[in-house]
């Protein structure tokens, strides 16, 4: 849509679709760091904010998108690469993990784990209070979050109870704020007490929503495939980093890897998930790990 009359008059239709999309993910699966918000934590690592999600900017039709990325060191030095799985299609990573998982060596399947995806959304948001900068309060910014996050946007659509009603958090009008609320819990960030407030419009004045939907970042551009190496360029980089082997590793390169290969420098999270199933291709809110490794 490109009026800011049609925004509000299709505000329930815009809900319908947008919920098409979530069912559709949950069944699948000129920008700088600046325009980006990344909250404030004291040195207890505990952080507050009250964000608002902003409905799809001018001319797109969604108000978030989603990307993958892969983040390992090996002997060769650090791979830190988006995923070519992002805009369907193949990933050179994600094809050499397939093949260490099923190679039925237990040791390829940790490599795999190792090498994993991880899943971002980005989105635009309307900062509401930011104790830790309050020079951002009043401002259009751009949110990368992990999938905790998106859950409990998720879950605000679509209630898991009956005497809840499903409330569009991208909504300028019955959309609610969002409470972000951070907590280190066992030596990483925790989001889980993190909270909706009451359903209501973000303010009381048409014109000033209507300057701050203009004031939105495009979303669509992180999509754009000139933000992607080609798999050759990136099939060159996993060699090297590697170890210059795309092949399940022979017993002496696999022994080399094992001795090598290091685990992140922040310790992963406890392991949520019960099956064996492929988590070398699962998400992981991770996003301290890598915001870390953008400033080094």
């Amino acid at each position: 849509m490109t009026s800011f009359a049609d925004l509000k008059k299709s505000s329930s239709a815009t809900f319908e679709k947008l919920n098409q999309e979530l069912s559709k993910l949950n069944t699948t699966q000129d920008k700088s760091d600046d325009n980006f918000w990344k909250p404030t934590v004291d040195k207890a690592g505990n952080g507050y904010a009250v964000l608002r999600f902003l409905p799809a900017p001018v001319g797109e039709e969604i108000p978030f998108v989603r990307l993958w990325d892969h983040g390992f060191q090996g002997p060769g030095g650090w791979y830190i690469e988006n995923s070519l799985t992002t805009i369907g299609k193949e990933d050179p990573v994600g094809k050499l993990n397939g093949k260490l998982w099923n190679s039925g060596v237990e040791a390829d399947k940790e490599i795999a784990r190792k090498q994993k995806r991880r899943l971002h959304y980005i989105a635009n948001i309307y900062i509401v209070k930011d104790p830790g900068n309050p020079a951002n309060e009043g401002k259009v910014m751009l949110f990368k979050f992990g999938k905790k996050i998106f859950d409990k946007l998720n879950d605000m659509m679509n209630p898991q109870f009956e005497d809840e009603q499903p409330v569009n958090p991208f909504d300028l009008w019955s959309g609610a704020n969002f409470k972000l609320k951070i907590r280190e819990v066992e030596g990483y960030r925790n989001y889980d007490k993190s909270e909706f407030d009451t359903a209501g419009p973000l303010l009381d004045d048409d014109d000033k929503l209507e300057k701050i939907w203009k004031s939105e970042y495009s979303l669509q551009e992180f999509l754009d495939a000139k933000n992607f190496k080609s798999y050759e360029e990136l099939e060159r980089k996993l060699n090297k980093v590697l170890g210059n082997t795309l092949d399940i590793p022979t017993e002496k390169q696999q022994e080399l890897i094992e001795k090598k290969l290091e685990a992140p420098k922040q310790k992963e999270a406890p392991a949520t998930q019960t099956t064996e199933a492929a988590p070398w291709a699962e998400e992981e809110d991770d996003m301290d790990f890598f915001a870390k490794l953008a400033d080094e």
